[in-house]
């Protein structure tokens, strides 16, 4: 069982996915009204899928004070200690792979606070799939000492419903392997 917020992002999610113009199971990210999120929008990023990594483009205010800095242009990645940064990353690929929620559940600082990270996909203005709506659940009050580190640490994602996009496979044309 999600945190409530984790859970109001993947059914609101879920339903822009569903709506007849969507392509391939991602909605436009115009399609997402900021006012639909209510109070959660200050625990809200948006990120543009770089490669591997993402870079945070926009970032509520409660994240940027979490963190302790403006995050705009900041790599996701790097918001995140080095053993969770592979899992974090394969989160992100996955998130847009499948067309689908990924929940990423997450410690915040010494005291091991429990936080639900959950990831969805957007399509740009361009029409690709590279943009990333992140919001911050946090299971209980986070109040983290003001020396105290900010980094993360994942310790486990999930993905969310089913996928929308069947999985890559192998083909074969006059015996040579095409994707």
């Amino acid at each position: 069982m999600f945190h409530p917020d984790t859970q109001f992002l993947i059914d609101h999610w879920t339903g822009l996915s569903r709506h007849a113009a969507v392509r391939a199971g991602i909605p436009e990210r115009v399609a997402l009204e900021p006012d639909a999120l209510g109070l959660r929008l200050p625990r809200v990023f948006i990120a543009e899928r770089a490669g591997e990594d993402a870079v945070v483009r926009l970032a509520g205010s409660w994240i940027e004070a979490f963190h302790g800095e403006p995050l705009k242009d900041c790599a996701l990645l790097s918001l995140w200690r080095a053993a969770s940064q592979p899992l974090v990353a394969a989160a992100v690929t996955q998130t847009i792979r499948e067309a689908r929620p990924v929940v990423i559940a997450a410690l915040a600082g010494t005291l091991s606070a429990q936080i639900e990270i959950v990831l969805v996909p957007f399509r740009s203005p361009s029409g690709d799939a590279d943009r990333i709506l992140g919001l911050y659940a946090p299971v209980a009050t986070l109040s983290l000492a003001a020396d105290e580190p900010r980094l993360l640490t994942a310790r486990v994602s999930i993905g969310v419903g089913e996928a929308a996009r069947p999985p890559l496979a192998l083909a074969a044309v006059g015996g040579r392997r095409i994707a």
